[in-house]
């Protein structure tokens, strides 16, 4: 019997074009469908958009972050 597979996350794959630009658009999609679950469910739109605006800000901070050290890193190997 083999053993199982594992994923590999340390793969070197190329990183996108545009990282940050696609980052901020995920993560205003995500905002925007927070919003839409917190007006359909019939909560408070406002509530919504307060919660959707601190994900946002801390979500694309985040990935910023992990962007510039992953792309640093890359160009150091080079």
């Amino acid at each position: 019997m083999s053993p199982p597979r594992r994923l590999r996350w340390d793969v070197d794959s190329p990183p996108p074009k545009h990282p940050f630009r696609d980052s901020a658009i995920l993560y205003g999609v995500f905002a925007a469908i927070i919003v839409i679950v917190a007006w359909a469910s019939g909560g408070s739109a406002a509530t919504g958009v307060v919660v959707a605006a601190a994900f946002y800000v801390l979500a694309v901070g985040w990935s910023w972050w992990r962007w510039n050290v992953r792309l640093k890193r890359a160009d150091s190997k080079r």
